[in-house]
């Protein structure tokens, strides 16, 4: 390693940040989601659904997409996590998964409003969330090695600030030259460029391919700088040897109150911010009529506050500990989901409001706001937190665990929002479950140590390596 300097290697570990955030911001949340449930509805309507219940359906069916990948990820991640550590190799398995990330990104472009299969679309978006959270696993274990104690919160909050710049600008892209409006063109009042047709929404289309580009060429300081420590060579075979060590740390889980508990606090927290992520733009494209393009413009405004906010929380982090950060962002997003709930064109958190009016696209942009800020120092304090809980000489697994901890409820928020939204056949209430879900995560945290139970590890564990 000592041709790569320290310096080198943290930005190359920082560009994965960078290279996959698109994923999250526009194909899940600010212009594929939204465009998916569009073309959904659409076909929905001409087949003689009411428009209503068409914007419920198609949010349904994108949460039932969404919960199927959601359990794949949560069975394999720790297993591939175990794995992973026995033989003591993590970038082999972030190659693999970003041929999938790639794949699944580039299949978008099959999304034709004519033609398109909503089940092939779903397939394709699956791999490429797979491998986007697959890779993310196998990074986030490397965080240890980065730097001391003291310095990962900074670390781990300005990757996440750098990742979110760069589905900023990668939005921004998309807005100004490719995302086509009802009108047919871009925020910049022209046809989407490179000849791509409008009328085929070609332009909107080729968010998968564009995304698939972005990792392509990003990825290549990760590759060219990120080094693994030395490992020793494994003996007898890497899956048995894997499975035997995720069994023990499974039994040992009731013996680890703190980890334990903030594994479940977790699990909670996190797939309600996921799922504001997920079903915002959906959202806003049934409740408040928005265009893709209103989306994306909304989507630059989260991504700035969550750009900013995790560098802020990075710092926050490193003064005063993850737990505080963490406490203090469930708390504005559990607030911040109620007010959503109360968000129409007809009133705004329980007040009627005029015909028109441009208060309830004010209201929505500060909560959009307030979810980028909150989400983006809520997650970086998050990674950090979770390297403190776990056993340094299992940390693959440990975010393996951590994944699966995410995932149990990835699948079943969108879940919990697809059921309550096809029972109530209102987009409102659909989304109410994150509230219960936040909560949740806020009163397991009690059960937390702050700086984690480092009695629970053998004292020949290597500390943070």
């Amino acid at each position: 390693m000592g041709e790569v300097s320290a310096r080198r290697r943290i930005w190359g570990w920082m560009m994965f940040d960078w290279a996959s955030q698109p994923y999250n911001t526009l194909l899940l949340t600010f212009v594929f989601g939204p465009f998916f449930a569009e073309i959904m509805i659409g076909r929905l309507v001409d087949a003689g659904v009411a428009p209503d219940a068409a914007r419920a359906e198609a949010q349904a069916l994108w949460g039932y997409g969404l919960t199927i990948a959601g359990v794949s990820i949560a069975l394999l991640a720790p297993i591939l996590g175990a794995i992973a550590d026995s033989t003591g190799r993590r970038l082999p398995y972030v190659w693999g998964f970003s041929v999938l990330y790639v794949i699944g990104a580039a299949g978008l472009w099959t999304a034709h409003p004519a033609t398109f299969s909503p089940v092939l679309l779903l397939v394709f978006f699956g791999i490429g969330l797979i491998g986007m959270e697959f890779a993310t696993i196998f990074t986030n274990a490397m965080l240890p090695s980065l730097g001391s104690r003291e310095e990962l919160g900074a670390i781990s909050g300005s990757g996440w600030a750098w990742g979110y710049c760069g589905g900023v600008l990668a939005l921004a892209v998309m807005l100004l030259l490719l995302a086509e409006n009802g009108d047919g063109v871009t925020f910049l009042g022209i046809e989407p460029v490179l000849g791509l047709d409008p009328g085929l929404r070609e332009g909107t289309r080729s968010v998968g391919p564009f995304v698939a580009i972005w990792y392509i060429v990003f990825m290549v300081p990760f590759f060219l700088w990120v080094r693994e420590p030395a490992h020793s060579v494994v003996r007898g075979s890497p899956v048995k040897q894997g499975l035997r060590e995720l069994g023990r740390t499974l039994r040992s889980l009731p013996r680890q109150v703190s980890m334990s508990a903030y594994l479940g606090s977790s699990m909670f927290y996190r797939d309600a911010l996921n799922g504001m992520y997920t079903f915002g733009g959906i959202y806003a494209l049934g409740v408040l009529g928005w265009s893709v393009v209103d989306i994306g413009v909304f989507g630059i405004v989260a991504a700035v506050t969550g750009a900013l906010f995790a560098w802020l929380g990075g710092k926050a982090d490193r003064a005063f500990g993850p737990m505080p950060v963490i406490r203090t962002c469930i708390v504005v997003l559990l607030c911040v989901a109620a007010a959503i709930a109360l968000i129409s064109r007809e009133s705004v958190l329980g007040f009627a409001v005029a015909a028109g009016s441009g208060l309830p696209d004010i209201a929505f942009f500060i909560c959009g706001a307030l979810i980028g800020g909150a989400g983006g120092a809520l997650q970086s304090a998050s990674r950090t937190m979770m390297v403190l809980q776990a056993n340094p000489a299992r940390m693959t697994e440990a975010f393996g665990l951590y994944a699966l901890a995410g995932k149990a409820t990835t699948f079943i928020a969108p879940a919990l929002i697809a059921v309550t939204t096809d029972l109530t056949g209102n987009q409102r209430l659909g989304v109410t479950p994150l509230i219960g879900l936040f909560l949740a995560g806020l009163i397991l945290l009690a059960w937390v140590k702050p700086e984690g139970d480092r009695t629970a590890w053998s004292e020949s564990s290597s500390p943070l390596a």
